[in-house]
């Protein structure tokens, strides 16, 4: 029987999922997490042979002390796993010490975080990037945008999601950036890319051939989401544009993926680039080695029929899986920002779309700074149907 441990198993709150599936394929499944076991609701606790607390999953002696525990009680782990991108180094650092090869090690690392050296692994394939510079002193950086004029964007070369990203379109703006940015973080700054975010979602088997592959469209900028306080809207595609599709392949290729769930992130330009391409271009933006964040398994299972936390406990029980799926349509996501003045109550969208909502919730704290408080989840068959959707969610009074 294979060993799995299962980091913070129940947060995003979906993450159980992947747990029950792993179990329901015959795994020995371990949890290690900071909630109480008392806390964790009933299907976790199901879905799991034992859990270990730990005080903090910041302190990483606790967590080897915790994955050292489950070695010498159940003998080898086969795999050590998270899915969350927070996690992404704390997974490797605990592969790399108790020799699990099933994943990335430490040496992986760089060219899976660092946004400066992801570009090079798009370029072997052919993939246009945008251009950046390493943030140094003011005077470097204006230099750098003389070249390639402004606005620009500064974000730190290794971090997750759009925090702490920044669109700096004067010198008041990079003097203020350079005033208050957070000592020793290495930033990154790039071109500003005239696109919307289409990404090239997959389950990858153990020799890089992808199990299944959707996509999602972001047509408002996360970063504008988090900076402006915005309502937030993203949607799975009813069917995976053929480019899109070339692309994600040759990146993953490229990057040497195996045995993952994975979220790489590209641009489509909105308007001719010099150095990038045509309007509707492909160009990269960065790769997530893990699933989309939030409950966007769930919409990618809404979309297409299926269900990918088994698909993904597959890949890992049997290299293969035989889920199948069907039906297609748009999954689309609306994320509304508490304390704005929608032109519809929650009641009246709930009468208005009852039928087509598949889930409706209140995000957690924690991921509302990109998602909104409020989302609404809802699939439909055609891009008329869904742009209407969008309307009606998030229009706010004059």
């Amino acid at each position: 029987m294979k060993n799995v441990i299962f980091i913070s198993p129940n947060f995003p709150t979906n993450y159980w999922q992947f747990c029950r599936e792993l179990k329901n394929n015959g795994l020995n499944v371990l949890g290690i997490g900071d909630c109480p076991y008392d806390q964790l609701t009933a299907d976790l606790k199901n879905s799991l042979n034992e859990y270990y607390k730990v005080s903090s999953l910041e302190n990483y002696d606790e967590v080897y002390r915790a994955v050292a525990f489950f070695i010498h009680k159940y003998g080898r782990i086969d795999w050590l796993e998270s899915n969350n991108e927070y996690w992404l180094e704390r997974d490797a650092q605990l592969r790399t010490d108790f020799h699990i090869t099933s994943g990335f090690q430490v040496e992986d690392m760089p060219r899976i975080k660092y946004k400066s050296k992801m570009k090079e692994y798009y370029q072997a394939v052919g993939i246009p990037t945008a251009r950046y510079h390493l943030v140094d002193t003011e005077k470097g950086c204006l230099a750098f945008i003389k070249k390639v004029g402004w606005p620009v964007v500064v974000k730190p070369d290794n971090g997750v999601g759009a925090s702490d990203t920044h669109k700096l379109s004067s010198e008041e703006d990079l003097h203020r950036f350079m005033e208050t940015k957070l000592p020793g973080v290495t930033y990154i700054m790039e071109e500003f890319v005239y696109a919307e975010v289409n990404s090239y979602d997959a389950i990858i088997d153990s020799q890089g051939k992808p199990m299944f592959e959707t996509g999602n469209i972001t047509p408002m900028s996360i970063m504008d989401i988090v900076n402006d306080n915005d309502n937030s809207i993203y949607y799975i595609l009813k069917d995976l544009p053929a480019d899109t599709r070339r692309a994600g392949r040759a990146a993953v290729k490229s990057f040497g993926v195996k045995s993952r769930f994975i979220h790489f992130e590209f641009f489509r330009l909105t308007q001719d680039q010099e150095g990038l391409g045509k309007k509707g271009d492909v160009v990269a933006l960065e790769v997530n080695m893990r699933p989309c964040g939030g409950f966007t398994p769930d919409m990618i299972n809404f979309a297409h029929s299926t269900n990918v936390y088994k698909i993904w406990a597959d890949m890992i029980a049997f290299d293969k899986s035989t889920v199948p799926v069907g039906e297609h349509a748009f999954c689309a996501f609306a994320g509304r920002r508490d304390g704005k003045n929608f032109v519809y109550s929650h009641e009246e969208i709930m009468a208005m779309y009852g039928g087509s909502m598949k889930m409706v919730e209140r995000i957690p704290d924690a991921l509302s700074g990109a998602m909104g408080n409020q989302m609404y989840m809802a699939t439909f068959p055609g891009k008329r149907e869904l742009n209407r959707f969008y309307k009606d969610v998030l229009s706010v009074k004059e």
